[in-house]
């Protein structure tokens, strides 16, 4: 990994507490190009958003979409994190559809980090 590419599990614990105390988080999921790095991704590729933050909370139930994803996105320290995040905010229903319908869902669900159970470490 190359020097500089950590990513910053304090703030991240710091971020997840600042979104809980807006809305009861049931899942949440960070993915994105900075995530695979960690994990050895080769250089050479399209890298993508280096940070794609996925929040699951019935309690955005609603609550319009755009509304939701700017709250949860200005509560993102890009400087803290050294880049911004593409961030989803979903109900769990909404949340099952696009795990189905969106690659980019999908990705950081399956190969990226499980804040909550990062959380508890």
């Amino acid at each position: 990994m190359e020097v500089g590419t950590a990513v910053n599990r304090a703030e991240l614990r710091r971020y997840l507490e600042r979104v809980s105390d807006r809305w009861p988080i049931e899942a949440a999921y960070l993915g994105g190009a900075r995530i695979a790095d960690e994990r050895g991704a080769p250089a050479q590729r399209e890298r993508g958003q280096e940070f794609v933050v996925v929040l699951v909370s019935d309690g955005y139930h609603g609550l319009p979409w755009l509304e939701r994803v700017h709250v949860a996105g200005s509560l993102w320290d890009g400087l803290e994190m050294g880049a911004s995040a593409d961030v989803h905010c979903y109900t769990k229903a909404e949340f099952a559809r696009k795990c189905a319908t969106m690659p980019v869902v999908r990705d950081a669900v399956w190969h990226g980090l499980d804040l909550l159970a990062d959380a508890g470490e």
